[in-house]
């Protein structure tokens, strides 16, 4: 789904699997926490890597639906309403 998502309605989605076991014991959350902790903090610290804004009028006023293009991504995304 995270494909279809992110080509079809501009939701960017992620799935993220830290160990073999998907569905880990209540009790093993901890220690998959502190195996994991540093990487997944730096992971998220990338959201303020890129290109990000708000697509304004010369009044200020956003504008829905523009489409916006990055040369070299063979994507265009649209903004919202």
């Amino acid at each position: 789904i995270n494909d279809f998502s992110y080509l079809h309605t501009n939701c960017f989605e992620l799935s993220i699997y830290v160990g073999c076991d998907k569905y880990p014991h209540e009790s093993e959350l901890p220690e998959e926490w502190e195996n994991n902790r540093e990487s997944l903090i730096v992971f998220m610290e990338q959201v303020h890597r890129g290109i990000k804004g708000i697509v304004r009028d010369v009044h200020g006023k956003g504008i829905p639906n523009a489409v916006i293009s990055v040369e070299g991504v063979n994507h265009d995304i649209r903004t919202g309403e």
